[in-house]
Formats: C-alpha cells, sequence, structure tokens
C-alpha cells in the first residue's frame, strides 16, 4: 500500500485533475472553457502554501507515473460560532476525495482521510463535516462519521455585473 503524504502548492495541478475525474464521476456539467480549473489551481498554490493554513490536502502518489497522484483528501477550516455541542469555533469540512479509477479498492482513500484527520485533531478541531455518495458512506462510517438531521439549503448569488435578484 502507498503513503499519505501532505500536499504542496506543487501538487496544485494534479488535485484539479483528480478534482476533474471526482466531478466528472458524479456528473456535473462544465466546460473546461467555463474556468473552474484555473480558479480552483490558483486557490491550491496559494492556500497550500500558507504559513499557517486553512486548507489542506493529503495525497498519495502514483508508483507507476512520476509526479502523478493516486487519490487525494482536501479539507477547509471553516470558523463559526461554537455551540453547546462543541464550543470551539473552527469546524472542518472535508472534500474532493477521489482514487484514479485505476487506483481504486487499495486504502488510498482512506490513508488521506486518516492523515487528515489527524490534522483536524491536531489543530484542536472537534467537528468535521463533509458530503458524501451512496459509494463513499462505508469508508466514512468506518472513520466514525455518521448522518446528521440539519438539513443543507443553498442559494447562488448573481455574479457581480449580473442581473440583480428581484423579489
Amino acid at each position: 500500500m502507498g503513503e499519505a503524504r501532505r500536499a504542496t502548492a506543487a501538487d496544485a495541478a494534479e488535485l484539479v485533475r483528480l478534482r476533474g475525474v471526482f466531478l466528472g464521476e458524479i456528473a456535473v456539467r462544465g466546460s473546461a472553457a467555463d474556468g473552474w480549473q484555473r480558479a480552483a489551481f490558483e486557490t491550491l498554490r496559494t492556500r497550500l502554501a500558507a504559513p499557517d493554513p486553512t486548507m489542506v490536502a493529503f495525497v498519495v502518489n502514483r508508483t507507476d507515473r512520476p509526479g502523478a497522484l493516486a487519490a487525494s483528501a482536501v479539507g477547509a477550516v471553516d470558523c463559526r460560532l461554537g455551540g453547546p455541542d462543541d464550543p470551539t469555533s473552527e469546524r472542518g469540512y472535508v472534500f474532493n476525495v477521489v482514487t484514479e479509477p485505476d487506483q481504486r479498492r487499495r486504502g488510498y482513500a482512506r490513508l488521506c482521510m486518516a492523515a487528515l484527520l489527524t490534522w483536524y485533531g491536531d489543530r484542536g478541531i472537534r467537528t468535521v463535516d463533509l458530503r458524501t455518495s451512496a459509494g463513499g458512506e462505508p469508508l466514512y462510517r468506518s472513520l466514525g462519521f455518521v448522518r446528521t438531521t440539519s438539513p443543507a439549503m443553498r442559494l447562488r448569488l448573481p455574479t457581480p455585473g449580473a442581473a440583480e435578484v428581484s423579489g
């Protein structure tokens, strides 16, 4: 089995490539021209290089292609107000857990997740959230994640300069 390591800014392009694999599998629509890759690359390059990062990634290298990644798990720190169940203000959020199709069933996602959860724990973060597909749920349950009762909602605000929301 491989070994998980903390990603650096030099891994940004590979992390974006893996995100494309992930998004393709969950049928997210978009085109190469929509700019998400460049924006994601710049975000990763900047945030992974920060001296006290609030976004990290743990990765496993491919053994058959130098410089290529087999798997990743990315996490961010979100600052919120504490509450009775968690008085701290920081929470973790996990996303972009993906393994190359030909590298699956080797435990790479588990290695990346374990390293990410250790990083959160070392920061004193007590609550970590994620969203999962049915296929990913067994891994997350085995790591201690449970379903929550809070419903998620989302609002997409218009891009500056676009038509304003009427109401």
